[in-house]
């Protein structure tokens, strides 16, 4: 723990983001439709602030977190990093760790507060090894006492929290598929919800496997309605109070993805006021 503060403190004492000492105010007005409440734009970053953002993913099972944070982490280029990322690379490691985790996987329990701070301290000290001065968390924290731990040794700046009705979680959970040989992760749920009742409507298209993938797809076991809906109401009962955490100081962005990829994508860079800094990185490419 000591380690990990000392590396973000001293991180801290050269470099502060403009996010850090901005609040996003739910008194703000003319916030685009896809937020779930009135929030001001984030501020505009300079290329320092880009490398040195300290962003936190939230979201429901299902909801795309990886997926935006992967693609937020490429564009900004600062790490990446899942919390259930790095419970697989210890277990596939020889490292301390490996025989506990094992032990509490194989039991079904959850990993504890403490295994998981030290993994991510032994992973921001390695990427502080390599001159990375920001990040983008995705799967933590998820209750209040992670937030506080992190709160304690870092600043996050903002954290996005991706929302999407529940009848489309379900049908995205229930619709992934994996290839047993490759490992991809494919989606053969195809959404298709015509607007009423004055609730927008919403267009999904599947994410389908190549060719050679089709006869190799699997679901997986914990996939089932029953399991996908227990996990949605543990995630509500516990993350609800960590989203109450973040907006009473400031730092809550919520955004409701109004659909696939290509509709959400752009709408989220223009919410995180990145839309004009992508232009400039294709027009580069």
């Amino acid at each position: 723990m000591a380690a990990i503060t000392r590396l973000r403190l001293a991180k801290r004492a050269s470099f502060v983001s403009p996010l850090a000492t901005r609040t996003f105010s739910s008194s703000q007005v003319n916030a685009p439709p896809h937020f779930a409440a009135s929030f001001r734009r984030v501020p505009p970053l300079d290329n320092l602030s880009k490398r040195c953002v300290q962003w936190v993913f939230l979201g429901c099972p299902g909801v795309g977190k990886g997926t935006y944070a992967s693609r937020l982490s490429n564009l900004l280029a600062v790490p990446h990093i899942a919390t259930g990322d790095l419970v697989r690379d210890e277990l596939a490691s020889s490292g301390p760790l490996s025989s506990q985790l094992s032990e509490i996987v194989k039991q079904g329990q959850l990993v504890s507060d403490e295994i998981i701070i030290s993994l991510l301290s032994k992973r921001l000290a390695a990427e502080e090894a390599k001159g990375e001065l920001g990040f983008i968390l995705d799967g933590f924290p998820r209750t209040i006492k992670q937030a506080e731990i992190l709160e304690g040794v870092t600043d996050i700046d903002l954290v996005i929290n991706l929302k999407l009705r529940e009848d489309v979680l379900l049908e995205k959970c229930l619709g992934r598929r994996i290839c047993n040989q490759c490992g991809g992760n494919f989606n053969v749920a195809s959404i298709d919800i015509k607007a009423e009742n004055g609730s927008p409507g919403m267009v999904m298209a599947p994410l389908l496997p190549p060719a050679n993938c089709i006869s190799k797809l699997i679901t997986r076991s914990d996939d089932t309605e029953a399991v996908v809906k227990e996990r949605l109401r543990i995630y509500r009962e516990m993350t609800q109070p960590v989203e109450e955490f973040y907006r009473s100081r400031g730092k809550l962005l919520e955004f409701n993805l109004p659909g696939g990829i290509p509709e959400s994508w752009p709408k989220l860079l223009q919410a995180l006021n990145l839309d004009d800094y992508e232009d400039k990185r294709s027009a580069a490419a």
